[in-house]
């Protein structure tokens, strides 16, 4: 995927849960079709850590089970970085289980910021996040 759609109002659902979560880190997934998103579910980081994130396994679940029932796909997986960096870190890279676009949240300047990657087999690349006013992505 090269470029994920978001709407303004997913990242600020991103970047709410992420700042209600401070100082650690914060995760939630992205549910959509195509390369769009339509949903943003926040799941509590069971890690309680403001370096790492792992997802609570039982929100985990409910949330994959909702993204079924409604005919949507996974497209990506957020998580923080309140201290940085603005990238994936090694961590990100080994635990990356999925094939999906995972955005950081990152702050910069005091302000949120969200980039997209691409992780596959130890590598990442870099996927352009198009956000927009409203939802009507191709």
């Amino acid at each position: 995927m090269r470029t994920l759609y978001l709407t303004n109002e997913h990242v600020q659902q991103m970047i709410a849960h992420v700042d209600s979560q401070l100082p650690l880190e914060a995760c939630g997934l992205l549910a959509g079709r195509g390369s769009s998103v339509e949903s943003v579910l926040v799941v509590t980081n069971q890690a309680q850590s403001p370096v790492r994130y792992v997802m609570d396994p039982i929100e985990q679940l409910h949330a994959f089970e909702w993204i079924e029932s409604q005919g949507l796909d996974l497209l990506g997986i957020f998580h923080s970085h309140p201290m940085g960096p603005e990238m994936v870190s090694p961590t990100d890279i080994a635990e990356a289980a999925y094939d999906v676009v995972y955005v950081i949240v990152f702050r910069t300047d005091g302000k949120w910021r969200t980039r997209g990657f691409w992780i596959e087999d130890g590598s990442y690349e870099e996927v352009a996040l198009q956000i927009s006013q409203t939802s009507n992505q191709a």
